[in-house]
């Protein structure tokens, strides 16, 4: 018998976070003590007047299929805050509402990567770029980034050789380096993308976290960027709405006219009532996000200080997002492994997050810190002892 499965998928491995996510919560289910800090889920709750609007949305029957491209409330909103926060006007017809920043990122690439098409990474780049653009029928090329600060030169730029390269993929706050580009490093991108014709996703979820006095710039704002540049954003990891599957996108009217279609033939539209939730926390009060944000950095703070007090470890102080990128002795996937068996605490190992990853473990601290106290513990006296 034939195979059925398409070639494309002899690619794609399984994701890497969630695979962990999964192991560790089935562990928890088998009665095991596990401290799970390799997702990107904050422990925060939805706050209150977020949920209120979802269930008042859903008591005035918002239970049905809405707009493709969004409910015109929320559509009005993300317009608002895009010109607002980032200096960028779009219409509403340049808009898209996803279930989750991930299809929107996917149904970009299915809407402007030809098979064989190359798409650049800067890596370590987050787990679900490389397979997203296999489906789409491209192929990855990474650019690697120096392990020492991640940081981003026209000659580092310059240096890939890609023919074939159509799209660039840029992700500022970083998941999973933590890193904030700094408006040096965005011209940079925008030279390079412009000098190579290349359209640029622009990954923005995290633009909310953080630290230090850094800033979050919006590649589109840049001279000849706007025409050449799909922003995408979401409400998952800024007001800890990760399970509602929420994001959204900005695009030139041609291209986001084209994207549109893949959204309407793969997931129709995103659920309506949390539309409206979504609405409210673009629009509601921000405090919250403030909150949040200062207790991420208390947390890295720990973070930072735990991870070096750990032998063979070092971890510098993330920028941005709420992940910590240590570097760590040997292999990421042996390194991850032993503090699951013998510390009882789950990492993603850095190999998963492309080649210069490896050496690395990505640490999420958006948990309770008492819970990454007892964690850094844990890890401190499974390296000491074995």
């Amino acid at each position: 018998m034939r195979s059925f499965i398409a070639e494309r998928l002899q690619q794609v491995k399984p994701s890497a976070t969630i695979s962990i996510a999964d192991k560790a919560k089935q562990l928890k289910a088998d009665g095991k003590d596990i401290i799970d800090l390799s997702g990107g889920d904050p422990h925060f709750p939805t706050p209150q007047h977020i949920v209120q609007a979802a269930f008042e949305a859903i008591n005035r029957g918002e239970t049905h299929y809405s707009p493709s491209r969004g409910t015109p409330n929320l559509l009005r909103a993300i317009q608002k805050k895009f010109a607002s926060e980032n200096g960028l006007e779009y219409s509403l017809e340049e808009i898209i509402v996803t279930p989750g920043g991930k299809h929107a990122i996917y149904a970009t690439l299915v809407a402007t990567v030809n098979d064989g098409d190359e798409v650049l990474l800067l890596s370590p780049a987050w787990v679900s770029y490389e397979p997203s653009v296999y489906l789409a029928g491209g192929r990855p090329v990474y650019i690697p980034l120096e392990p020492e600060d991640y940081r981003i030169t026209p000659e580092i730029l310059r240096s890939v050789e890609a023919p074939r390269a159509k799209v660039l993929i840029f992700n500022t706050p970083n998941n999973p380096t933590g890193r904030v580009a700094t408006k040096e490093e965005i011209e940079a991108v925008a030279e390079f993308a412009i000098e190579r014709d290349l359209l640029v996703i622009s990954d923005e979820l995290y633009e909310k976290i953080l630290f230090d006095g850094h800033e979050h710039i919006s590649i589109a704002t840049l001279p000849g960027m706007r025409e050449r540049t799909v922003t995408i954003n979401g409400v998952s990891k800024s007001y800890a709405m990760t399970g509602w599957r929420l994001g959204y996108l900005a695009a030139p009217r041609q291209i986001a006219s084209q994207v549109l279609k893949v959204h309407q033939h793969s997931v129709t539209a995103a659920a309506t009532f949390t539309q409206e939730a979504a609405a409210c926390a673009l629009e509601g009060p921000q405090d919250v996000v403030e909150y949040m944000v200062k207790e991420y950095e208390k947390n890295r703070a720990l973070v930072v200080e735990a991870l070096n007090a750990i032998p063979g470890i070092e971890c510098k102080a993330p920028e941005g997002a709420f992940y910590a990128f240590p570097k760590v002795d040997g292999d990421s996937i042996k390194f991850a492994d032993a503090m699951l068996e013998k510390a009882g605490v789950a990492l993603t190992p850095g190999i998963a997050f492309g080649p210069t990853g490896e050496g690395h473990v990505r640490i999420s601290f958006a948990t309770d810190y008492n819970l990454l106290e007892k964690a850094f513990d844990r890890m401190k006296r499974a390296v000491v002892g074995r």
